[in-house]
């Protein structure tokens, strides 16, 4: 059993940086590395690519990237867990294995599946599971036919039975995005599945590194204050057996890790930060405490931990229909006028109704739509996208935007072809009980023959039914001292931090504060009513803001906002990534001290 234990990331998303397995590696020592590959839209192009060749679904690139370093691994003794297996982990490792055959290097892998239910729908709907959509309370009746794919989210059980193996790879599928890293917390440090503050800051510390270089100085609000981007570090977690760590990069990287690096990524996609769900344990974010030890080195400790529930989350996909999207360079004076002139002639000609269809204008406001300030551009991409169940009408728009080439105002460059059509995935989380799903881990040799594989069931044994807290608005605080300052405008960015996600067709909002005084100022002015007014026409749904007090920040869900959200939106910034950007561009009023304040707090650091 050990005391401490160092997990590295090597990436947080199907497109990230291949090199940085091997940077990680030869950067220091780490006793593990753990890699995400897989967002929701992810499953669905998985599945896409599986039905075009069966022996696809998981992440080609990892096959490249992991023959590439397994020399190296091997004789630095390093074990790696991923999810890259993404639909068909089998068919991954046996690729691996195939590939390091002709190398002449040998790695022992352990596969875990039994995440993919998609043929098994009839065994649990309806009599076990009713397969509700999380998020809109949708009825699955409505969907059932189109369904392409149903993936469980497993948490560390499968994971732990395949450390026990002594594979030096574990490839799993659909697993939590912190679980890689929970995992060999739990296997090396001797953790008990119900040491639930312990297993919290192991699922903290893996929302910490999940998403590789965005708590590394990645997406951070002040970029500018990054003084390398060459060699970018990726985040490495040291874990003490007590639950406390630090996390940190190796020395001589790009990036930048500081408190507010870290602030800024605990609020990435987080919902209510009371009850941060996974299959192991439900996290209490608003306990932790963090502390700057040195340069690019940072404490986390306080994680706070409950029971995890009786249910498994499950990302289906479905077919939805097709969408496209077309788009032309429109270029010289008054180039808006023109724009909109193009867009009415377009959509006048074509005249069809589809059942969604989005006009955009790339290089003036498409992104933050009426909160963008106004500016006299040059060029505007001029993006124009249909969805509808119709092949034809998707087929006539496709047809449409070359005509308006040579018979439309001057200025015009070409940007491509016809449009292509697009068959449209749609993701619709749901739940299952914990008791319907066994997983499986399966132990490979060389040849990519299963030689061993043990069944593990889900249900841990301490499940609590979790009872949900609706988030208040605590604004009744009122320093007097604000009513008798002046009151000056400032941009939000002045005065915070933000970060934004994506959860299906909701986007969250992480405002972080850059002292206690703005932070309790905007506790009491920020609300979820003036988003409400700020977001007019881009949000659909409700607004909700939790408050996360030990952080200084204010979490906002923006239900409705993503025109259904994944593949089915026609957005530009159909994952809401710069929805924060526009909210910290935003200007309120402030008392004069607030920020006469902040900037002292600002210089003394």
């Amino acid at each position: 059993m050990k005391t401490k234990i160092r997990i590295a990331n090597a990436g947080g998303f199907w497109g990230d940086d291949l090199g940085v397995l091997r940077r990680q590696l030869e950067g220091g020592e780490v006793d593990y590395i753990s890699s995400d590959f897989l967002a929701e839209v992810t499953m669905s192009i998985l599945r896409k690519q599986q039905l075009k060749n069966e022996a696809l679904g998981y992440v080609t690139d990892f096959v490249d990237q992991i023959v590439d370093v397994a020399d190296l691994m091997k004789s630095k003794g390093v074990r790696m867990i991923t999810n890259a297996g993404g639909i068909n982990p089998i068919a991954c490792a046996k690729k691996i294995l195939s590939e390091l055959e002709k190398k002449g290097i040998s790695l022992k892998i352990a596969v875990v599946d039994g995440d993919n239910i998609v043929d098994r729908i009839d065994e649990f709907y309806p009599a076990k599971a009713n397969f509700k959509n999380m998020d809109s309370g949708d009825d699955f009746e409505s969907i059932i036919k189109n369904i392409q794919s149903a993936n469980v989210y497993l948490g560390v059980p499968p994971l732990l039975k395949a450390l026990e193996s002594g594979a030096d790879l574990i490839l799993a599928g659909r697993v939590t995005d912190t679980s890689v890293t929970m995992a060999p917390m739990i296997y090396e440090l001797g953790w008990k599945l119900n040491d639930w503050d312990k297993l919290a800051a192991g699922l903290v510390a893996g929302h910490i590194i999940e998403c590789g270089a965005q708590s590394t100085g990645g997406n951070f609000t002040d970029w500018q204050k990054v003084e390398r981007w060459d060699n970018m570090g990726y985040p490495i977690v040291e874990m003490n057996q007590n639950g406390d760590f630090t996390v940190y990069k190796h020395e001589n990287t790009g990036g930048l890790i500081s408190v507010d690096t870290i602030r800024e990524q605990l609020v990435y996609e987080m919902g209510n930060p009371d009850q941060y769900i996974s299959p192991d344990v439900v996290a209490d974010f608003t306990r932790l405490k963090l502390e700057e030890l040195e340069d690019n080195r940072v404490l986390v400790s306080g994680a706070k931990g409950y029971p995890s529930t009786p249910y498994l989350k499950v990302s289906m996909a479905y077919e939805d229909g097709y969408k496209a999207t077309s788009s032309i360079v429109i270029s010289g004076g008054r180039v808006l006028n023109k724009a909109q002139e193009f867009e009415k002639i377009f959509w006048d000609r074509l005249d069809t109704d589809f059942l969604k269809k989005n006009t955009e204008f790339v290089g003036y406001n498409a992104c933050h739509q009426h909160l963008a300030e106004h500016i006299d551009p040059n060029e505007i991409l001029l993006r124009l996208s249909v969805y509808d169940t119709d092949v034809d009408k998707i087929r006539d728009f496709s047809m449409s935007i070359a005509p308006l080439i040579l018979s439309g105002p001057p200025g015009v460059a070409v940007t491509g072809g016809r449009a292509r059509m697009q068959q449209v995935i749609t993701y619709w989380p749901t739940l299952i009980p914990k008791e319907c799903i066994t997983s499986n881990v399966h132990v490979l040799n060389e040849k990519g023959e299963v030689i061993e594989s043990t069944e593990i069931g889900s249900v841990l044994g301490y499940e609590e039914e979790l009872q949900a807290l609706e988030s208040v608005e605590h604004t009744e605080y009122v320093d007097p001292s604000w009513e008798d300052d002046r009151l000056i405008t400032v941009a939000l960015r002045d005065i915070c931090l933000g970060r934004s996600g994506d959860k299906g067709d909701t986007v969250n909002i992480g405002v972080l504060a850059r002292s206690e005084e703005i932070y309790q100022y905007l506790k009491h002015d920020l609300t979820a009513e003036k988003l409400s007014e700020m977001f007019f026409g881009m949000v659909k749904g409700r607004i909700h803001r939790y408050e996360i007090d030990n952080l200084l920040a204010l979490n906002f869900l923006l239900e409705e906002s993503l025109d259904g959200g994944g593949t089915k939106s026609l957005m530009i910034d159909a994952q809401g990534k710069t929805f924060a950007t526009a909210l910290l561009n935003q200007e309120i009023m402030i008392p004069e001290k607030l920020l006469s304040s902040m900037m002292k707090a600002e210089s003394q650091k």
